[in-house]
């Protein structure tokens, strides 16, 4: 398995109620790169997400009425920002142990996907990991990953090469796609959204409902928005196969 470069451009809006950052990812054309999503199985499917019902603005947690409930799943988000000299090194060393811990049935995590970064944020890698049974899955992991030499010794030798990284733990929508895998090669877009706090459930019912617009086309690949690191923050993340081609997807 090959990890996918991706061109990457950021533009920063201003909607009422959220600042938009979204990002244009292309996976790279080469017979080099493969695609970027990874999967241990592909049960389940999109249609039972068209099925949502309006959530009251009740007092409960928005991760409680918002999330899944069927699935639990966690996911982790990671952005690792690369010393330029350090990149193919990096690809490399990642190419060679991440896979190996997706496909080992001992850890309850699947890597949904890798990306590199051309434009925009320079010499960047960003990784999407799925916790099958949330909290508990993460810490069985964690806690598998401190006695792993390899996996150790993986961590001591990128530390020589980042010049910083940062993470954040995401729910899904109830009302999203689960990522699955896909043909390629495609275009990504993801789309960043800093809600003011108090208005996730609305935004939550709004797309909802639009939602279902987006989904004949497999355009729609994952919504999520975070759990622990910046609060009141939503990704959206939009696939096509056409190349350098804009997404007309309503902000």
């Amino acid at each position: 398995m090959t990890l996918g470069s991706c061109l990457n451009s950021k533009l920063l809006l201003i909607l009422k109620g959220a600042v938009v950052e979204r990002t244009l990812m292309v996976c790279c054309l080469g017979s080099s790169c493969g695609e970027i999503f990874y999967s241990k199985d592909s049960e389940g499917s999109w249609f039972r997400s068209l099925f949502v019902h309006k959530v009251d603005p009740r007092k409960d947690a928005h991760s409680t009425l918002l999330s899944k409930k069927e699935t639990s799943n966690l996911y982790k988000i990671q952005f690792h920002n690369v010393k330029p000299e350090c990149l193919d090194a990096y690809n490399s060393l990642t190419e060679a142990v991440l896979p190996k811990l997706h496909l080992d049935e001992d850890y309850p995590c699947s890597l949904v996907g890798n990306w590199n970064t051309w434009y925009g944020e320079q010499d960047q890698a960003v990784h999407l990991w799925r916790f099958s049974g949330g909290y508990p899955a993460l810490m069985d992991c964690m806690n598998k990953l401190k006695n792993n030499k390899e996996y150790l010794e993986f961590r001591k030798e990128r530390s020589k090469m980042l010049l910083s990284r940062r993470n954040q733990l995401l729910l899904e929508f109830s009302f999203w796609n689960e990522p699955q895998p896909r043909a390629g090669p495609n275009i990504y877009e993801l789309r960043t959204y800093k809600l003011k706090p108090g208005t996730m459930i609305e935004w939550g019912n709004n797309w909802a409902r639009a939602i279902k617009y987006r989904q004949e086309n497999q355009e729609a690949v994952g919504g999520f928005f975070s759990q622990i690191g910046e609060l009141y923050v939503v990704h959206h993340l939009w696939g096509r196969l056409e190349a350098l081609k804009p997404l007309s997807v309503p902000s």
